[in-house]
């Protein structure tokens, strides 16, 4: 109600029917929206007004929504509400998020509001964690369709891809802890000699971790988070095919020293980038 009575002194709010009218045409809109229905009762969008406002107003430069498909036609309105405070609309960014349908052994979870068979994400979290929740909505793009497999995603096994790059990066550190064992000094790169990674497996690695900061760039610049677990899992399905076609301890003492500064990088950034995703990186499963 503040914020419609804001607008109604700055003029983009009148009265028409008994109901309160924000002049959305001013702005782009095909036509003006109810603010205040004629019972007195708010619409959404008096709601999402005054949550939209109270961000500007705490000096946000940049906003994003997360929005479901159908609600595309609603973008207008809250930027048009926005412009008429005088904000710019374009620091409000809407991305449009398609449908996700959960499956429970190979089944369509049937989800429904009206007869309150719903998921909520808190549950879905408390079931299969929120390391594999965060990966299974961030590995595809906003604009496809996710089916989110509720047994895969609590599975321990390389079918599931979020668990598939968190055991490469465990079994990094498990190579580190037989290294100790064996009593190999390493971790001084300045004095290592990479030339001796020669073989294709070792410079196609080497390559795919030379790609991880424009990956960063390019998922910021096009908010697309989905780069990033893709590429960690590209990373990680690389790791584990070198970890089976090759020794990294036991070989010359060079190249081991060569192949130990590998995997660590490969380590550093299968850590990072999981970070950015807010998944964890653990040092043993």
């Amino acid at each position: 109600h503040h914020s419609v009575e804001a607008l109604k002194a700055l003029g983009k709010v009148y009265e028409k029917d008994g109901a309160l009218w924000l002049k959305s045409t001013d702005y782009g809109d095909d036509k003006d929206r109810v603010v205040i229905r004629d019972n007195g009762v708010p619409t959404y969008l008096a709601a999402d007004i005054a949550y939209h406002r109270s961000k500007y107003d705490r000096g946000f430069k940049e906003m994003i929504d997360i929005w479901g498909a159908d609600h595309h036609g609603y973008v207008c309105r809250v930027k048009a509400a926005m412009a008429a405070f005088g904000y710019d609309p374009d620091q409000l960014t809407v991305l449009l998020l398609q449908m996700v349908a959960l499956f429970r052994d190979g089944e369509l979870v049937k989800l429904s509001k009206r007869s309150g068979d719903s998921v909520t994400l808190d549950e879905l979290i408390d079931e299969v964690g929120v390391d594999a929740s965060r990966y299974f909505f961030l590995m595809r793009s906003l604009d496809s369709q996710l089916d989110f497999d509720i047994n895969l995603a609590k599975s321990r096994s390389n079918d599931n891809p979020v668990y598939y790059i968190q055991y490469a990066h465990a079994r990094i550190h498990s190579i580190y802890n037989q290294v100790r064992e064996a009593g190999i000094a390493f971790g001084d790169y300045s004095e290592t000699d990479f030339t001796t990674l020669t073989s294709e497996m070792e410079l196609e690695l080497i390559k795919k971790l030379a790609e991880y900061p424009e990956e960063v760039v390019q998922s910021a610049e096009h908010r697309a988070p989905h780069r990033i677990a893709r590429y960690l899992y590209d990373l990680a399905s690389m790791f584990h095919s070198f970890y089976r076609q090759g020794r990294i301890i036991g070989v010359d003492p060079a190249l081991q020293q060569a192949r130990l500064g590998l995997i660590t990088a490969i380590a550093l950034v299968l850590r990072q980038g999981l970070g950015i995703l807010g998944i964890s990186a653990p040092e043993k499963m």
